[in-house]
């Protein structure tokens, strides 16, 4: 084989160390870009938070070095009004910054509220019993058993195997210990705590209840037919049990009011807060956007290094100072980006904000990015956990975009807006002759709306909504 040169041009695209920097911030959300500003914060000794009221003159910045973010907002004609109460949306009430003379006394940990765990909540009950040691360890074992939702999927005997040799011996446990102490357990708060699985709790719940014959039949139900009466097969059920409706609704009526997982509520999962990026409002008939002041930190230069380096005398903090004014620049270009996001949504679904999710029209990705002139892909990690409170609650961008469906007309109707249709038709049906999917597809054609029956089963899916047979009341 001959070697020879050859010269070829192409074009290749590389991602500047700033533009990627870019990137990393806008796909963030508002929590983690927080976090992210933070770690910056303690790593480049250049940046600082300005705390100050009111920003630098123009042109200020530039000479001393010292850059700050302050994003544009997009209402600049006319005061802006109070929105949500007199909440002030300021980064000094987003860092905690208090006024007064008690900022040192103030502690933020004695202001959060700590929930008791289930096993917390129990073991408070057991210290107020009269036991003798043993039966209080053995209590206190079981409790350390329970899952989640309160259950004990265990028999005595499965327990009492599940106990080591060398404590039953020293203890002295017989069978008959751990039945006494699963009976003390379930007469714990919340009622039904302790039990096998859900039929056990429902039962145990309604043995609390007043005798008569509506709670008779109710244990009958959970005992024998629950499964039957999940599927809502009452006509089966009717039979089997030899009751009326009446009788059959009660009885369905006093299971519905109790609790299937007494343990729930003491779930240890931490909530996940939201922090809105805009807000939108209505101002002179037009709606417009403003950013949240309190998501934006202040972030600037420190002006003393600045001039230092200026004078040449820190050439090692070079690099740092490079870092600092790439970071205060991909901070302002985040939100400006974000704001002008927002605009263009707000501009497109008017309708929504003036009568709700039906009047939800079709968009997608690429028509918000071919209006600002952005790549797709910059729109999917803009609204991308980012949010927007409106008057109508809080929303993450994403929520406006969706797929379309033609109408009879030659218009589009968007998927939310067919999903309210058909939460609207499911909300003013008959219960006792709920409507089928067909039945909703035929609805929705006499609007003008045209969609097949498995797409109303996918879009009611999406919703939660259960099958018509799970709809069905006596």
């Amino acid at each position: 084989m001959k070697q020879s040169l050859q010269l070829r041009m192409s074009q290749q695209l590389n991602l500047t160390p700033q533009l990627q920097q870019s990137i990393k911030l806008l796909q963030l959300s508002t929590l983690d870009f927080q976090q992210e500003i933070d770690r910056f914060l303690a790593e480049n000794p250049l940046l600082e938070v300005n705390a100050e009221h009111g920003s630098d003159a123009p042109g200020e910045g530039e000479a001393g070095g010292a850059d700050e973010v302050n994003p544009a907002e997009s209402s600049a004609d006319g005061p802006e009004p109070e929105y949500g109460g007199n909440e002030e949306w300021s980064w000094e009430g987003r860092s905690g910054e208090r006024s007064g003379d008690d900022d040192d006394a103030f502690d933020p940990a004695t202001n959060v509220a700590r929930e008791l765990s289930l096993r917390e909540h129990l073991l408070a009950q057991v210290g107020l019993l009269t036991l003798p040691t043993r039966d209080r360890a053995v209590l206190t074992a079981l409790i350390e058993l329970l899952d989640d939702d309160g259950f004990l999927p265990y028999t005595a005997e499965e327990l009492f195997a599940l106990f080591p040799d060398e404590l039953v011996d020293a203890a002295e446990l017989e069978v008959d210990d751990l039945s006494i102490a699963l009976v003390r357990l379930q007469q714990l708060d919340p009622l039904g705590v302790g039990a096998r699985d859900m039929a056990h709790t429902l039962e145990l719940q309604l043995r609390a209840q007043p005798a008569g014959q509506v709670r008779d039949l109710a244990l009958v139900l959970v005992k024998n037919c629950l499964d039957l009466l999940a599927a809502r097969d009452y006509s089966k059920l009717k039979r089997q049990l030899k009751c009326d409706d009446a009788e059959l609704k009660a009885a369905q009526s006093l299971i519905v009011s109790l609790n299937p997982r007494p343990g729930a509520q003491w779930s240890s999962e931490a909530a996940r807060y939201v922090v809105a990026d805009v807000l939108v409002y209505k101002q002179r008939n037009r709606w417009r956007v403003r950013l949240n002041m309190a998501a934006i930190p202040k972030l600037r230069v420190n002006r003393m290094y600045a001039e230092i380096l200026q004078r040449n005398e820190g050439g090692s903090l070079a690099r740092e100072l490079q870092e600092a004014k790439w970071l205060v620049k991909s901070v302002q270009q985040r939100f400006e980006t974000i704001l002008r996001v927002a605009e263009a949504i707000v501009e497109r679904q008017r309708a929504f904000f003036e009568h709700g999710e039906i009047a939800m029209r079709p968009l997608v990705l690429r028509d918000i990015a071919t209006e600002l002139d952005l790549h797709e892909s910059t729109i999917s990690r803009v609204t991308t956990q980012k949010y927007m409170l409106t008057p109508r609650g809080i929303f993450e961008f994403k929520y406006f975009f969706g797929s379309h469906v033609e109408t009879e007309a030659g218009g589009e109707a968007s998927a939310t807006a067919i999903k309210a249709q058909i939460r609207q038709l499911i909300a003013q049906e008959d219960t006792t002759k709920p409507l089928s999917d067909s039945a909703i597809a035929e609805a929705l054609a006499g609007q003008g709306v045209a969609v097949a029956r498995r797409t109303v089963a996918k879009y009611r899916e999406a919703m939660n909504i259960p099958p018509v047979n799970l709809r069905k009341t006596l």
